[in-house]
């Protein structure tokens, strides 16, 4: 525990860290791992519903950080960088189960979803939502609600065409919105 405090006081900053960690320092890896692997767990576990699957895939995606963190030219966040290998990695142990099914049928984008829901919502409850959503809207949701990406990057990222990636966002949204609206009438009339 002794020299864990060590390198704590040694390496204030994380690119001293990730300068140690290039360098095959073990402790400094764990401190990066002990920094990050809450957050990275969060981010596998969006798209994976059950949580030692997420877990597998994060220390999976870990690997992939200290294998290639030579890479890293600190041209954005560290945590950005690390966040994009979970989501490629949670994507891929995703295909690997073959858990991923992006139906191409016809949406009439007209048919708008509501934004006047008035629910009080836990967080696990809206989490259960979305990983009641069919993989593929699931993941696209994600990559695009939560993670920021834009339609033509997750086309890219899923092998998919940007017109699927926006029909499985809407489908995702036009599901989580009927979802909501269910709970809020039960919410409404005191059922749980």
């Amino acid at each position: 525990m002794k020299s864990f405090l060590k390198v704590i006081q040694l390496h204030k900053n994380e690119s001293a860290l990730i300068k140690s960690a290039v360098k095959n320092n073990r402790e400094a890896q764990h401190v990066l791992y002990e920094l990050h692997a809450p957050k990275m767990l969060s981010v596998c576990r969006y798209y994976i519903k059950d949580i030692q699957h997420a877990e597998e895939a994060m220390l999976n995606g870990f690997f992939k950080v200290f294998s290639n963190l030579s890479s890293y030219r600190a041209e954005g966040s560290f945590e950005g960088w690390i966040r994009r290998i979970m989501v490629r990695e949670s994507i891929s142990f995703l295909r690997q189960k073959k858990q991923v099914e992006f139906p191409v049928e016809e949406v009439d984008f007209k048919n708008n979803y509501s934004d006047h829901i008035n629910t009080d919502i836990e967080v696990a409850q809206l989490q259960q939502l979305i990983d009641a959503l069919p993989e593929g809207y699931k993941m696209v949701f994600v990559m695009y609600a939560i993670e920021g990406y834009k339609h033509h990057e997750i086309a890219g990222m899923l092998g998919i065409t940007e017109g699927t990636s926006k029909s499985q966002l809407f489908k995702a949204r036009k599901m989580l919105q009927e979802r909501l609206q269910e709970l809020d009438k039960k919410t409404s009339y005191g059922i749980k």
